[in-house]
């Protein structure tokens, strides 16, 4: 596995070479989506992206959890967490290669 990490300038210089168009329409491209999906979010609104998987905000309520130094007890307090459920169509690539899913679509 690769150390490289994907980054919004990659995803810039992908959409950059795929769609034709400029570098800076394709930086705006890709912000206005991340802020539009980031949006939702924030809002509670679950987003699916076919092909891809689902992000949703789940509450988590208060627990006691353990301090693993001392053992102490100490309380969690609620939060909201963000989730990813990848699709079967991700999942499949993942463990059987991007080709391997690509032939089967």
């Amino acid at each position: 596995m690769g150390d490289q990490t994907l980054t919004r300038a990659d995803l810039s210089e992908a959409v950059y070479q795929e769609v034709g168009l400029s570098r800076n329409e394709s930086a705006e491209l890709v912000e206005s989506v991340l802020e539009k999906v980031s949006r939702a979010l924030v809002q509670g609104e679950p987003v699916k992206i076919s092909s891809f998987g689902s992000f949703a905000v789940r509450q988590k309520g208060e627990r006691i959890g353990r301090n693993p130094k001392t053992g102490e007890e100490v309380p969690i307090l609620p939060r909201k967490v963000l989730v990813f459920r990848a699709s079967h169509v991700l999942k499949n690539r993942i463990n059987n290669g991007f080709q391997d899913a690509e032939e089967a679509s």
